[in-house]
């Protein structure tokens, strides 16, 4: 199932951040939002396994619209000086829903059932998903476009080497992201089945981990304004290494949930600032599109690596899987770190590249 979704989702980016170089972002955030709404009603109507799935395929679908269209848009609307902090005040929604969410379908779910969950989230989705398309085709939102278009077009070309950068950054994410990130869908098996927990538990400490983000990515956002993206970067994935190792050390109480706080802390503080190394590695024509490349990389990496993970789990065990994760992901840390560490958020190019 969680495959099926971040599958999906991770082939809908690719399209998504083409169309919003081209069309615009307002009719894909309006399908992203609203889409997913939709994508959970008909989850909550499915009567089979394989309903299930297609639906959550759906749903997966429909969310690939948002975050190409969303992420620049905001970007290009502030001084690139405070995008850092811009881009997490926008994780702060994200974030916000991934710290609720667990509270309010766990609860639901022990009234109403699973299916209720997924009812009662669905509909303040459809809600704020028409009315974000409402806001941006009127005045003041067509105003905030067409700004961003045109500071798009003043815009100055990208350092060179961008490319490289980009690769290298693309491919932490791929080996390092994937055997960290494919963890955290045997989270709650992890807990249940190591530690004892209860599974209603289980599912609520899952808003411990996003707890952070609620504050931490503005957090995120100003350190990298301040220092740069790529030392933030390279540090936080440093630090995803030892938070792998210290959680397989944890015991069902207070180590554990500072566990999962600060691996909550870790990723609210990173999030933001991918985004800002990303916008300062490329151009604006092609910025969507690029960003597509980058969440389809994230989803379709947790996608593959989460049922080999998985089945490896099966076969050795959580610490032995969990020894492996936070090995794999500080060496991918320590090696891309070479290829980007000269990255400069707020590149300005020399005179005679200007003209």
């Amino acid at each position: 199932m969680t495959s099926a979704f971040a599958l999906a989702g991770g082939a809908a980016q690719l399209p998504s951040g083409w169309l919003a170089d081209r069309i615009g972002p307002t009719l894909l955030i309006g399908i992203g939002t609203f889409g997913v709404a939709i994508g959970g009603v008909l989850i909550g109507i499915s009567h089979t396994y394989v309903m299930l799935l297609v639906f959550m395929v759906v749903m997966g679908l429909a969310s690939g619209g948002y975050h190409p269209a969303a992420t620049p848009l905001i970007s290009a609307a502030v001084d690139p000086r405070q995008r850092g902090r811009a881009l997490g005040f926008h994780l702060i929604g994200g974030n916000a829903s991934f710290f609720v969410a667990p509270l309010v379908a766990g609860a639901v779910a022990g009234v109403w059932g699973w299916r209720g969950s997924y009812f009662t989230l669905a509909v303040p989705t459809a809600l704020f998903g028409l009315i974000f398309y409402f806001y941006l085709t009127k005045r003041g939102g067509r105003a905030h476009i067409d700004m961003v278009r045109r500071r798009k077009i003043e815009e100055k070309p990208p350092q060179p080497g961008h490319t490289r950068r980009l690769v290298s950054f693309l491919v932490m994410m791929v080996l390092g992201g994937g055997a960290g990130m494919s963890l955290n869908a045997f989270l709650t098996l992890y807990i249940v089945r190591e530690l004892g927990a209860s599974k209603e538990l289980a599912a609520m400490l899952m808003s411990v981990v996003f707890s952070s983000g609620l504050w931490a990515g503005p957090v995120g956002g100003y350190i990298s304004d301040r220092i740069g993206s790529v030392r933030v970067i390279i540090v936080t994935g440093l630090v995803s290494g030892l938070l792998i190792w210290g959680l397989k050390s944890a015991t069902l109480g207070f180590s554990l949930y500072a566990v999962l706080f600060l691996m909550g802390l870790n990723m609210a503080v990173r999030f933001p600032v991918t985004e800002v190394f990303i916008m300062g590695q490329t151009s604006p024509r092609n910025r969507s599109t690029v960003y597509g490349v980058y969440y389809f990389t994230m989803q379709y990496t947790g996608a593959v690596f989460a049922p080999v993970m998985g089945g490896f789990i099966d076969r050795f065990g959580f610490q032995t899987m969990y020894s492996f994760a936070a090995i794999a992901v500080t060496v991918v840390a320590v090696i891309t770190s070479v290829f980007i560490w000269d990255a400069k958020d707020n590149y300005t190019p020399p005179a005679s590249v200007q003209g």
